[in-house]
């Protein structure tokens, strides 16, 4: 199989200032996510960044990286760009990794983009875990998301959902109900075919988007089916904070 990793790079983080650049196990984080996409068997990944001293810490690794606008509102439109000057076919499946996401593994990439070859009349797919515990349901920064009986989404919400009426809601620490497949949380990892990967960036942000603020959501409510990879666990969490940072240390000591 044939596939790009693209990733997303912004030195202007809010919560964690130049966090893409700060070191994880001897080397700058963006570099250590530049590391697990090559291990995954992509043709080609590339580093999208915001600024030249992301693109120049890449290319002393001898990696590949673009310099894009910095006006862009979401990791999506970023890499509609960087595509646009790599100049990729209209068919290029591309996976979009987190410049924050070191712990990414690469079995999960490639099993993303993979869903794209088994299924060519889907555009785009994305990754999700199983949910066990109340207080992750409720937890309004973990993505939930609803299955259709094909494997594709049909919502993603910050709100627990599907909402079990005869159980809910229960007390923190509860485990929920032993119904296999029912409740997933959403990773933050996409694939999708070159030429919809434009088209959704010259979408207009969704209404459902703006107040989820999920920019999948502007792909669901324009009837794009996205399929889902169901995976047995996560990867390690991305790295929002200085503690997230801390973290992520441990794994690469």
């Amino acid at each position: 199989m044939s596939f790009c990793v693209l990733i997303p790079a912004r030195l202007a983080s809010t919560r964690l200032p130049r966090k893409v650049l700060l070191d994880v196990g001897g080397i700058p984080m963006i570099e250590q996510v530049r590391r697990r996409a090559l291990e995954s068997g992509a043709a080609q990944v590339v580093v999208a960044a915001d600024h030249p001293e992301v693109v120049d810490c890449i290319r002393s690794y001898g990696g590949e990286a673009l310099l894009t606008a910095a006006e862009h509102v979401c990791g999506t439109e970023r890499l509609a760009e960087a595509a646009r000057l790599l100049g990729l076919a209209d068919d290029a499946i591309i996976v979009n990794l987190q410049g924050d996401e070191p712990g990414m593994t690469p079995a999960l990439l490639h099993a993303t983009a993979q869903l794209l070859l088994d299924h060519p009349q889907r555009q785009m797919a994305t990754a999700a875990v199983p949910i066990t515990h109340w207080d992750e349901l409720a937890d309004p920064h973990a993505v939930k998301l609803v299955l259709d009986a094909e494997g594709c989404a049909r919502y993603f919400s910050r709100a627990p959902i599907p909402w079990d009426r005869s159980h809910f809601p229960l007390s923190s620490g509860q485990t929920l109900p032993q119904t296999p497949g029912i409740w997933w949380r959403h990773l933050g990892l996409y694939a999708y075919r070159n030429a919809f990967l434009q088209d959704y960036a010259a979408w207009s942000a969704s209404p459902l988007e703006v107040i989820e603020s999920l920019e999948q959501m502007r792909a669901l409510e324009r009837g794009v089916q996205i399929a889902v990879y169901c995976a047995a666990e996560a990867p390690a969490a991305g790295v929002d904070t200085a503690a997230d940072l801390d973290r992520v240390r441990d794994l690469f000591p």
